[in-house]
């Protein structure tokens, strides 16, 4: 098999992860306001819903309609912009998510809300698929699975500080104010990327169609994978306020659980840096068993609130090495370029999380929020089936 060297802008040439720790912590940075703008909704989803005058499903609809844009438009978008420079379509979508948040924030109705979120949606689109692919090419290939780990950590710091830090400030003095907070650190953090991050060139690997179909086919197994367990977890995910409050959480408890559970997905992602690029297979296995293993403790214990705080510390150390296993394993399928990986592994994990979003609602309405953390687990167990079976997608060495 022969690969292409990463490409790479004019004096920019990959090397190690410190090498490259300018890089790699502008796309942290940017990928913290990213998550943050896209799941902010899941704890101000009581609040929101009550002011808008909406059912708390219906309001996890914000959830749902912005995934399924990005799970829509992530590869079209993509094959469009091959072309253009990544720093620039990178900070081009940090500006959209501080314009979605500012329409959010004044939106008068619930439909404005949604307009508003139909915004950040196009960019995250863009977002992760670009990023991915630019975490890919700042480093050797060596060193992949540690950069997006580093990378990544600004997803599980969205989940640690961004979250339930705006879940607090929200039901402190409004989530709309919540919002508007939000684009100020968008604006702020378009910034600070824009004088952190090197250029580099779009476009993909040298062309090479011996053991192509092979590839391809791994690359299909890992994002068929990804959107299974992505779906487990935001089947639960999105209505976690929901389910902390009917164990007898208060609501100013929630923003600080959120914190706990956020911290707790540093240690995941803490173990897949360390692990992903000397026993990949070991360390999927680790974080997927986790995850199940939290989401069928927390079925079991709900609705005692203190067994549930501590199935919810498993669950959340479990998801936070997620993303960084299935971003290392796509790249390293070498199935497509590392835009058109990246925009795979944004779409499927977004078609989890919007079918989550959806299912979970469908859950909690039908049969109660007692039932979310048993058809997660199922999901999630699937996925780690997928993975068990599949061994030259998930291989055991680099």
């Amino acid at each position: 098999m022969t690969d292409a060297a990463p490409t790479t802008g004019p004096g920019w040439r990959p090397g190690t992860v410190r090498d490259a720790a300018g890089g790699i912590l502008a796309l942290m940075l940017a990928t913290f306001l990213a998550v943050t703008t896209e799941l902010l909704p899941v704890g101000l989803l009581p609040l929101m819903s009550d002011e808008l005058d909406v059912t708390e499903s219906t309001a996890g609809l914000l959830v749902t309609v912005y995934a399924f844009m990005v799970a829509a438009l992530a590869v079209p978008l993509t094959l469009a912009t091959v072309r253009l420079p990544r720093k620039g379509l990178l900070l081009g979508t940090l500006v959209a998510y501080t314009v979605s948040n500012a329409l959010v924030a004044v939106a008068p109705s619930f439909a404005v809300v949604a307009a508003g979120r139909a915004v950040g949606g196009i960019a995250h689109a863009l977002f992760f698929s670009v990023s991915i692919g630019y975490g890919a090419r700042l480093v050797q290939p060596l060193f992949t699975g540690r950069a997006l780990a580093l990378v990544t950590a600004g997803a599980s710091a969205g989940f640690v500080f961004g979250v339930p830090l705006s879940t607090s400030l929200g039901a402190a003095v409004g989530w709309r104010t919540a919002f508007a907070v939000l684009a100020g650190v968008c604006a702020l953090t378009t910034v600070l990327v824009a004088v952190l991050l090197p250029a580099v060139a779009g476009g993909g690997a040298r062309r090479d169609d011996h053991g192509q179909a092979a590839r391809r086919s791994r690359l299909a197994v890992v994002s068929t994978a990804n959107a299974l367990v992505y779906l487990g977890q935001f089947t639960v995910y999105t209505y976690v306020s929901v389910l902390l409050l009917a164990a007898g959480l208060s609501v100013a408890g929630v923003g600080p659980v959120l914190l706990g559970l956020g911290a707790l997905g540093l240690v995941g992602t803490w173990y897949a840096g360390v692990s992903l690029d000397r026993r990949p297979r070991r360390t999927v296995l680790v974080v997927l068993v986790t995850l199940t293993l939290g989401l069928c403790a927390l079925g079991l214990a709900f609705p005692a609130l203190a067994p549930v705080l501590v199935a919810a510390a498993v669950w959340g150390a479990g998801f936070g090495g997620v993303a960084s296993i299935f971003q290392t394993a796509a790249i390293r399928t070498h199935g497509a370029s590392p835009d058109v990986v990246g925009a795979l592994v944004n779409s499927t994990a977004n078609i989890g999380i919007g079918g989550g979003a959806a299912l979970g609602g469908a859950v909690l309405a039908g049969y109660g929020a007692g039932w979310l953390p048993f058809v997660g687990a199922a999901l999630v167990l699937v996925g780690l089936v997928v993975v068990v079976v599949a061994r030259k997608a998930f291989p055991a060495t680099v």
